[in-house]
């Protein structure tokens, strides 16, 4: 697997303190449009090795990091630049929008 799993423990380190783009889906294993997400993310993973950090916080098992970041609907993704929020996708996103967003953000960090 390319994804991190995020929890209480290392969510500063992993995503906070990280030296490169970071995107994070929130999710849970018994919501539906999180199941359709999770290849596409595996994917994103894959595809961006080494230029982004894809983590994964399940908000049943860390409810307190999804307060904190105001989950409000799953999946949500965030994306992630030297400790602050840049952008926030909630609900299903297609493969190719999803792509695209994350590049226009590594080209803006690595051009």
């Amino acid at each position: 697997m390319t994804t991190i799993t995020l929890d209480n423990n290392n969510f500063v380190s992993e995503v906070l303190e990280s030296k490169t783009l970071v995107v994070v889906d929130f999710w849970a294993a018994w919501c539906g449009p999180c199941r359709v997400m999770n290849p596409i993310i595996e994917e994103l993973a894959e595809t961006f090795a080494g230029v982004v950090t894809v983590g994964k916080v399940n908000i049943d098992d860390y409810p307190e990091l999804a307060s904190q970041h105001q989950i409000t609907a799953i999946p949500t993704l965030m994306i992630f630049e030297q400790r602050k929020e840049i952008d926030r996708i909630a609900g299903l996103i297609s493969k190719t929008a999803l792509f695209e967003r994350v590049q226009a953000f590594t080209q803006s960090i690595y051009a």
